[in-house]
């Protein structure tokens, strides 16, 4: 477990945090009222089809920004970000192959190179807390719970592959809460896709996730389900690009962007 420190309060601090080395671990409870992001960069002679795959499925690929091929910075998000040093850990994927963790992209980035950055559960989350809706994962500092499904994207190009989730127990009344909630966060997420039944979406062991930390489900509560933003990760396995970086599961670019920016009127 790795508590967030206090002073992590800002998109910017976060960032700075993180391109200094003090910060390498997840954001889970970072910058509460601040968008965090998921990140896939590509070669841009990749760019058009990925974005068509998240423009098929925005439930788990919703768009924040996409960058100018090379360039590091993402101005919308945040003045002084470089999406080159600002996220805790990266993974770096050879042709489909996890090759590497590493904490600065820098000596990979190329003049090709095309950023993008999707919407994260993390946001919904802080409307949840902030409506007093337990998140028991964030109350122990933890990842959330995430996993493969038998549900198919629709494909574009290269990338296909399965709907990732993520999870969190609730009790009936939260359940309700949290469905209208995260209705209200269309660009990141919005409302579960499944409520209930692990089997009933391909997922056999709960106490297994295949991402992040598992979570107790205790008696008398409900998994709920979310379009997760690791789906990408799924289609580039399957892409086999021959270079391919994204944020590792949990750790995100943390924005200068507001939770309530994002929120349905």
């Amino acid at each position: 477990m790795n508590a967030i420190s206090a002073e992590l309060s800002t998109g910017v601090a976060v960032r700075r945090a993180v391109r200094s080395g003090r910060h390498a671990h997840h954001t889970v409870g970072a910058a509460p009222p601040y968008v965090q992001g998921n990140v896939v960069i590509l070669p841009r002679a990749l760019a058009y089809d990925f974005l068509l795959y998240c423009q098929r499925n925005p439930k788990p690929c919703p768009l924040l920004a996409v960058g100018d091929a090379g360039d590091p910075r993402l101005p919308g998000l945040g003045i002084d970000l470089d999406i080159r040093t600002d996220v805790p850990r990266y993974r770096v994927w050879r042709d489909g192959e996890l090759v590497g963790e590493p904490t600065d992209i820098r000596e990979l980035w190329r003049d090709d190179l095309v950023a993008f950055v999707l919407g994260c559960s993390f946001s919904f989350e802080h409307a949840l807390v902030s409506a007093g809706v337990p998140l028991r994962h964030v109350e122990r500092g933890d990842n959330v719970a995430m996993f493969r499904t038998s549900i198919p994207t629709v494909p574009a190009g290269p990338f296909r592959g399965p709907l990732v989730v993520s999870m969190r127990p609730f009790r009936p009344a939260d359940a309700i809460r949290a469905v209208q909630i995260t209705s209200r966060f269309p660009n990141v997420h919005g409302a579960p896709v499944h409520l209930g039944d692990p089997k009933a979406i391909g997922i056999g062991d709960l106490g297994h996730p295949d991402y992040g930390d598992p979570i107790d489900v205790l008696p008398g509560e409900v998994p709920v389900f979310w379009a997760c933003g690791v789906t990408p990760q799924a289609a580039l396995m399957a892409a086999r690009p021959p270079l391919c970086i994204t944020h590792a599961p949990g750790c995100m670019l943390v924005t200068d962007l507001l939770n309530e920016q994002l929120a349905a009127a």
